[in-house]
């Protein structure tokens, strides 16, 4: 296979590309690189902007601002060695305005106490955005879980957890988990089973963490909720006539090229949504590289030949890109980076040629590559709006656990007696009768799955027009409209506890 960096400029332009997808960042210097802001600075950047909307006092603001408190632990775990690894662990909660709070737990080399501190604050806004009644936390574990054993990740995950209930950190209404980078719904059933050991009285356990697996009290849909949620988002912006103007686009997914940044769980469930929908996924990256193809790829051919060989060179009838970062400047309609923060930055904003980007990540781009990519024209929907699925559907595990029985239980077969009695009086009153797979279809009662993707596309609908609304009102961009209204909401309750008085 070519790799897409050694390909001249005449084959990238039959091939669908242009000259400037492979510029090098020759007007930016390595060292204004490096001095974009961290994610925290990246995220008050972002809030001040917002704040500058409302006419809220400065103190009020800055209550609302910084993180409420930041827990870093330290444990030890035995290697594979017999030598002896010390751990470090952090748990932030950002918000006590509602309870329990609420976020990931990941598992990464790169988590450091303000990259945690950062992700709370965005998961207090973003629960608000969705009206989820939740603050915001965030939790990470310093390691690189693929350097662990099975058994080693759960004894770490078990010794986190354990320090967790120690110290107050977790709990059905005081702070409750879900899965993130380098987790899944194994670390999530582990934790649920380490605070149910040590909270044998707490009737509700089952609820201290979410995104477990079914068997472990999880709820059906929970594994695709936030790409799912990006793939509502993105559609829901694809029916506003402003958003249509302004990037040339025509109503609806059908027939939009899209380029991933990402395959992880989010990155690989928006690419099938998105490709079940009728977009051409053409391009898909990850840290070892990506793959091109200007007549789109086929996501679940792609995710089969990662899983057998841990990476997309050389995917048969897909171009390489060596220097995966560079897809993110392939002409596109819609460009969803779903991997890490800062992807987007002062270096390559330059490139950017997407017509609409969705983070499906959080925190993809810096503040000064967004408002670079504003003044250009650019629609950008943002993190805290498009990726807050996974939060939604935690939400509803959370209600599920909290009530002991699984939604549908109750009325599925009610709701199927209701409709089969009406179907029959329609079908008496035209004499006709329909088929038995029509029938099947017309009186099939709500299952969880149905309820909880009807819940999600609900509460994307209603956040996203919100926010389109509050945008247009304001004249401002949907970032600074989204943080804008959660600002509101969150003022809302502390005015009406009267903790911005005390």
């Amino acid at each position: 296979m070519q790799s897409l960096a050694r390909l001249s400029r005449t084959s990238l332009v039959q091939k669908g590309f242009v000259p400037q997808a492979i510029r090098n960042y020759s007007s930016v210097s390595q060292a204004e690189i490096d001095n974009e802001p961290r994610f925290l600075e990246c995220f008050k950047t972002f809030f001040d902007k917002a704040a500058g909307l409302t006419n809220l006092k400065p103190g009020v603001l800055n209550n609302m601002k910084e993180c409420n408190v930041a827990l870093r632990v330290e444990f030890p775990i035995k290697n594979e060695h017999g030598d002896v690894d010390i751990i470090a662990g952090y748990r932030a909660q950002h918000s006590h305005h509602r309870l329990p709070c609420k976020g990931g737990i990941r598992y990464s080399e790169e988590v450091d106490l303000q990259e945690v501190m950062a992700l709370a604050s965005l998961m207090t806004y973003k629960c608000a955005v969705v009206d989820v009644p939740f603050g915001g936390a965030k939790g990470g574990v310093r390691i690189d879980p693929k350097k662990y054993t099975v058994a080693q990740r759960e004894k770490i995950t078990r010794a986190y957890t354990l320090l967790l209930c120690q110290k107050n950190f977790i709990g059905p209404g005081v702070d409750v988990p879900a899965p993130d980078m380098g987790t899944g719904e194994q670390e999530m059933a582990w934790i649920r089973d380490t605070y149910q050991a040590f909270n044998t009285n707490d009737v509700d356990s089952m609820a201290c963490v979410t995104g477990k697996p079914i068997s472990s009290g999880g709820i059906r849909g929970r594994t695709e909720a936030t790409g799912l949620g990006v793939f509502y988002g993105i559609r829901e912006f694809l029916s506003y006539e402003e958003v249509l103007k302004k990037t040339g686009l025509t109503p609806g997914i059908k027939g939009k090229s899209v380029v991933i940044q990402g395959f992880g769980n989010v990155g690989y469930f928006a690419a099938k949504f998105f490709e079940q929908a009728g977009a051409k996924v053409i391009a898909v990256a990850e840290h070892n590289g990506a793959v091109y193809n200007a007549d789109g790829l086929n996501i679940d051919a792609l995710n089969k030949y990662k899983l057998q060989h841990g990476t997309f060179i050389d995917f048969p009838g897909a171009s390489n890109i060596v220097d995966s970062v560079k897809a993110l400047e392939i002409p596109c309609d819609i460009l969803i980076p779903a991997a890490l923060e800062k992807q987007i930055h002062i270096g390559n904003v330059a490139d950017i040629q997407a017509k609409l980007i969705g983070e499906a990540a959080n925190g993809p781009m810096t503040p000064r590559a967004d408002q670079i990519l504003l003044d250009r024209g650019h629609v950008i929907i943002p993190d805290l709006l498009l990726n807050a699925g996974g939060v939604t559907v935690s939400y509803f595990e959370w209600l599920k656990n909290l009530s002991h029985v699984r939604f549908g239980r109750l009325n599925k077969k009610w709701e199927e007696s209701s409709k089969k009695l009406l179907l029959e009086f329609v079908e008496s009153t035209v004499n006709k009768k329909l088929s038995e797979a029509e029938r099947s279809l017309i009186i099939h009662g709500a299952d969880e799955i149905d309820i909880v993707r009807s819940g999600l596309e609900d509460t994307m609908q209603n956040a996203c027009a919100e926010t389109r609304k509050t945008a247009n009102e304001k004249n401002t961009d949907y970032r600074s409209a989204a943080l804008y209204n959660a600002i509101m909401k969150i003022k809302a309750v502390y005015e009406s506890s009267g903790n911005v008085f005390s």
